[in-house]
């Protein structure tokens, strides 16, 4: 066999990858698979099949020999949900690469639910089903998005009973597969569509019954982990009874049928002007007896004899008003009296200490024009300008110089 890398030049012949390939293949050994039987055919005893992945577009091809299927308890066809103990196998010759099934198997009810509480379990250990969580729907959305399949029943249920209670309510429906391997992938997409809509004031995701294997789309991890990370509330309305989908413990609310779903998320508008009526009316007695009640204090009130007669409080007090008016009138001329008297005083006081009062007597001030007053006559020489204050006015004069010694 050749060995080492190949060249242009020295290439590998064909034999050689694919002996390669296969001693490669035969050291990988036996490994259990899961998916759906997608193609199942007989020939001279051999079964021809495809198998694909429950979640993504990956098929491979498989072959159970006649051998191997006379063992086989179970029998098979085309869309059952089946695990394989496979054993990847090249054919040198044709080139290809099939899967060799020594076993194959069912997945029972038992392995699904199995599988299903133990998803339940993480699901719930992160939180996602706590009550805390769940948000309160709006009393009465402009706009409902609805995840529902195309043309179907819960579709009808639901657009029908909302408008027949609130008629101008709006819906915005993304459709998606309600089973099968496309369920979960296209549920959880529209969930995610209806949540981006800043319009979307709740989410219905409805389907009519069904058995326990076509509801498993609605207890995927992808689905219920979309519900638990969407803002908007979330209603389950599956339509079923005995099973819970893992959708209905994140959801906000669970509706027993896609009909109760659409009478809890819309109010009755028939209801609603009822119960608008009854408050009126409640709210009307009410005031009605506040009113009442106060008409009947004040007819109480007036009813009493200081109100009965009010004009005796100004009889009584008139009186006394007088008297006060009186007294004011007595204290007000006593004080003016003993004002004026010491009034009189003060003004002779100061015209004893005032100037005029020499001045009345004969006597007068010299002062020089811009100077103070004059004490000896040195202060004035002859022709010194001279002003004379006398009591009744000035006099305005000229020093002729001292004429003699003051007596």
């Amino acid at each position: 066999m050749a060995q080492g890398p190949t060249t242009r030049e020295s290439p590998w012949p064909v034999s050689v990858l694919s002996a390669k390939l296969k001693e490669y293949l035969d050291r990988l050994g036996t490994v259990w698979i899961e998916g759906e039987i997608t193609q199942w055919g007989v020939s001279a005893g051999n079964v021809y099949g495809k198998l694909k992945d429950l979640e993504t577009d990956a098929t491979v091809s498989f072959t159970i020999w006649s051998s191997t299927r006379a063992k086989l308890t179970e029998q098979f066809k085309a869309g059952d949900h089946a695990v394989g103990l496979v054993k990847p196998n090249w054919w040198v010759k044709g080139g290809s690469l099939t899967m060799q099934v020594f076993d194959l198997r069912h997945v029972g009810l038992g392995d699904l639910l199995e599988r299903l509480e133990r998803l339940r379990a993480q699901l719930a250990a992160e939180g996602l089903f706590a009550a805390d969580r769940k948000r309160p729907l709006p009393f009465l959305p402009r706009v409902i998005g609805l995840v529902t399949g195309r043309d179907s029943d819960a579709e009808t249920d639901v657009v029908r009973n909302a408008r027949l209670r609130w008629p101008a309510v709006e819906f915005r429906t993304a459709y998606a597969a309600v089973q099968g391997d496309r369920c979960a992938p296209e549920v959880a997409g529209a969930i995610r569509r209806l949540d981006a809509d800043p319009e979307v004031d709740v989410i219905i995701v409805a389907r009519g019954g069904g058995d326990f294997q076509n509801l498993l789309g609605f207890s995927d991890e992808r689905v219920v982990r979309a519900a638990a990370a969407a803002s908007t509330p979330i209603v389950s309305a599956i339509g079923h009874e005995a099973d819970r989908p893992l959708l209905d413990e994140v959801a906000d609310l669970r509706a027993s049928t896609p009909t109760d779903a659409a009478k809890r998320v819309v109010p009755d508008v028939a209801e609603e002007l009822i119960r608008v009526e009854q408050a009126r009316t409640r709210l009307r007695m009410r005031v009605t007896t506040l009113v009442n009640h106060e008409i009947d204090r004040l007819g109480h009130l007036r009813s009493r004899p200081a109100l009965a007669d009010p004009g005796w409080m100004i009889d009584r007090r008139a009186e006394e008003v007088t008297r006060w008016v009186a007294r004011g009138s007595e204290l007000a001329e006593r004080a003016i009296e003993r004002a004026s008297v010491r009034t009189a005083e003060l003004r002779s006081q100061l015209r004893a200490l005032s100037p005029l009062a020499t001045l009345q007597r004969g006597y007068a001030i010299v002062q020089r024009e811009h100077d103070g007053v004059l004490t000896s006559p040195e202060q004035a020489p002859d022709g010194t300008a001279l002003r004379i204050t006398l009591a009744e006015g000035r006099l305005a004069a000229t020093s002729r110089g001292a004429v003699g010694e003051a007596e």
